[in-house]
């Protein structure tokens, strides 16, 4: 999922050197076997997914399915129908278990009877999450959200939204192929090599053809966009931003600028190192605007417009107060900043 759009400054920077997104059930080839696909997401500021189908000899491998949403199987119908359809597909490849990612995983791997591969992290995290379906929401999530500042409405709210993201998510398979960092992937006759992120989800999967020029980005780097960066209730005092800025170094450090990225939002794009180093300055210049306004003592909540410079709905209150205390979180890492328990329960950050 994302929220934050880039400085302007970036625009004139960053090449996008494919045109114009295909329309649903179509495709479009980006590169020698490789064909680009687009899903419609049911979502507030975000319409759509990329995902990519790579050639496998004479058939298909899948990377990211869009979500568990009649349209999106709609749009898988059309183009495995149509443009791809001499082509079956041999396995599933997910960069993550977001649901836009990870919607349809579970019914393209039944309906083609394939693996899915992912990281273990991330299958697990999302066996977890859906497993929430049906259930109230947990003392310990009301607890956190109380302590970020949240009113009984919101509070309220999120009661009435909880478990929602398995309603998004196909029961995934029983089983899948693990993928681990540095581990390399042969897809027909191209070897890709998975490249692990953190920070945004807790195992991230992108793929890098060091050969070809080619990295598929998932969420790590998006053009236009950036990925929520957020800290959640089942690890309250998590520090992901942390662990984001330096997936960020690594990706750089291991990925050529050379490359074409293929990300999940927005369209592919050439500008790597400038699109990284601008994601890292970005955050930088959040946190030292989050440390000059604890000058006076701050709840999570309070610093919306230091981070967003815009008021934030309630549609957006989940990610915007998770990505708050994420840049909170990694003020009290670097000793910045400390944080207070109230005796209402709220937390308090200071200098």
């Amino acid at each position: 999922m994302t929220f934050m759009s880039q400085p302007a400054s970036l625009d004139g920077t960053l090449k996008y050197p494919c045109g114009d997104a295909p329309p649903t059930g179509a495709v479009r080839l980006v590169a020698p076997g490789v064909w680009w696909l687009r899903m419609p997401l049911p979502m507030a500021g975000l319409a759509h997914i990329n995902v990519w189908a790579l050639e496998d000899h004479d058939g298909l491998t899948l990377v990211d399915t869009g979500m568990h949403t009649p349209a999106a199987m709609e749009g898988w119908q059309r183009a495995l129908g149509g443009p791809l359809a001499a082509r079956p597909v041999r396995r599933v490849i997910c960069t993550h278990m977001h649901p836009d990612h990870v919607g349809l995983a579970g019914w393209l791997s039944q309906l083609h009877d394939c693996r899915l591969w992912m990281t273990r992290l991330e299958y697990v995290v999302c066996r977890m999450l859906v497993a929430d379906t049906g259930r109230t929401a947990p003392a310990d999530a009301l607890r956190f959200y109380r302590s970020a500042g949240w009113d009984v409405e919101a509070l309220e709210q999120y009661r009435a939204r909880f478990g929602a993201f398995g309603r998004a998510v196909h029961p995934l398979p029983d089983s899948y192929r693990r993928v681990v960092d540095g581990e390399t992937l042969a897809v027909g006759n191209r070897i890709w090599r998975a490249v692990i992120g953190q920070g945004h989800s807790p195992e991230h999967l992108c793929l890098h053809c060091p050969e070809d020029g080619l990295f598929i980005s998932g969420d790590q780097v998006l053009p236009r966009i950036t990925s929520n960066v957020s800290v959640f209730p089942t690890e309250p005092e998590a520090d992901p931003l942390r662990e984001w800025l330096a997936s960020l170094a690594r990706v750089a450090s291991q990925v050529s600028d050379e490359v074409l990225v293929l990300p999940s939002h927005n369209e592919p794009f050439r500008g790597l190192h400038a699109r990284l180093q601008a994601l890292a300055a970005g955050h930088e210049a959040r946190l030292a605007a989050v440390y000059a306004a604890l000058a006076t003592p701050r709840r999570a909540v309070d610093l919306f417009e230091v981070i967003f410079r815009r008021p934030i709905g309630p549609e957006m209150l989940l990610m915007a107060t998770g990505e708050s205390i994420a840049h909170l979180n990694c003020l009290v890492g670097r000793g910045h900043a400390t944080r207070s328990l109230a005796s209402d329960g709220v937390l308090w950050y200071r200098r």
